[in-house]
């Protein structure tokens, strides 16, 4: 097991709390705010354009509120935590590193706006995403050591490899979230479920991080606040603005310190197997990493004949189990973790995929089962 929480976790717990609370409360009362906005720049999701079923205007850029709740709660509390005005320390992330995850989440939160109200070209969708993993690696936020799966000690990696597995590291994470951004407060749910955990797992003695787990809290709370109103049905999407700066901040706060990337892979692992799988199925068909179709894991349990909010629990619940997985399992353990969840997912949409190939063309939309959510 990763160990069990630190003295300095527990004294700052009720900080760490307030933090979730504030952040919560601030993005529960902004959302409707970035409705407004979102709808006066035209970064709306109207009825009958292609995958877009429902029958009125959404407005689609609701990670405003997200990333504003984020920004204000987090700068504000870690500023106290620098004066001493709370039992808690900073001391294991630089200035500099909270530079990049603070001012590399303002700008992927500009970055997604602009591709909202835009609905830019994927090309241009993947330069931001580059510029945004460019931040991080110019800040010298990279992960250049992480624990050996196989047994004790450390990997380290050389510069060149730890930069090019950074990249991949941050553009993999804002794609797997955007991926499963296919159901109402999909994506919402399943990034406090992963927030939360590397919150948790920052707190052991196998960590010792605090610091980071006040900022996962912050994020989490972030996300709790905005999901009421993006749970099915939705009133509004966290759109491109909120994938791009929740994947960008999942894949920083997983780096920063001690890298809890395999904590993070295992977590998400439905998420980023299913981005795999698709970008894998769409290659070999000759067809773009991003066109749209319904190939994803949602999908498919649409296709089963659950709802669309049992599928959405469903998925919460494998998350949910993964995260337990997770907190009581280190090293091999993880790892055995992690594959088994690739088998046997890979497996279900592999057979359940083949048996319905027709169903994975965009036009074969079922206008109940394929409502476009955020």
């Amino acid at each position: 097991m990763p160990g069990t929480v630190t003295e300095a976790a527990v004294q700052a717990l009720p900080f760490i709390l307030g933090g979730l609370l504030a952040a919560a409360l601030l993005a529960y009362v902004g959302t409707p705010l970035a409705g407004l906005i979102a709808t006066r720049f035209g970064a709306v999701d109207r009825p009958g354009a292609a995958r877009r079923v429902h029958a009125l205007p959404i407005p689609r850029a609701g990670g405003l509120a997200v990333g504003v709740a984020f920004l204000v709660v987090g700068l504000g509390l870690v500023g106290l935590a620098v004066t001493d005005a709370v039992p808690l320390s900073i001391g294991s992330v630089t200035t500099a590193e909270l530079a990049v995850l603070f001012g590399g989440a303002a700008l992927a939160m500009g970055f997604g706006f602009l591709e909202d109200v835009a609905q830019l070209r994927a090309r241009w969708q993947l330069v931001f995403q580059l510029l945004l993993a460019g931040v991080a690696v110019v800040g010298g936020v990279t992960i250049g050591v992480i624990n050996n799966p196989f047994g004790g000690g450390l990997i380290v990696f050389t510069t060149p490899f730890a930069v090019l597995f950074t990249v991949l590291w941050i553009v993999g994470m804002i794609n797997s979230i955007n991926f499963i951004d296919g159901l109402d407060g999909l994506s919402s749910g399943v990034s406090i479920i992963a927030a939360l955990t590397l919150g948790v797992i920052s707190m052991t003695t196998g960590f010792d991080q605090p610091e980071i787990a006040l900022l996962c809290a912050v994020l989490a709370g972030s996300l709790l606040g905005f999901l009421p109103r993006n749970f099915h049905p939705a009133q509004i999407f966290i759109g491109t603005t909120g994938v791009y700066l929740v994947g960008f901040a999942l894949a920083v706060l997983s780096i920063l310190g001690t890298a809890k990337v395999a904590v993070a892979l295992l977590v998400l692992g439905v998420p980023i197997i299913d981005t795999f799988w698709i970008i894998v199925r769409r290659l070999l068909a000759g067809q773009s990493p991003f066109t749209a179709d319904r190939g994803h894991l949602h999908h498919r349990l649409l296709d089963l004949g659950l709802g669309h909010r049992g599928a959405v629990l469903v998925i919460y619940a494998l998350c949910g189990v993964l995260a337990v997985l997770s907190l009581v399992l280190s090293g091999t353990g993880q790892l055995t973790a992690f594959v088994g969840v690739v088998v046997v997912l890979g497996a279900f949409l592999f057979v359940v995929t083949r048996r319905e190939t027709d169903a994975l063309e965009a036009s074969s939309y079922d206008e109940e089962e394929a409502d476009q959510a955020g």
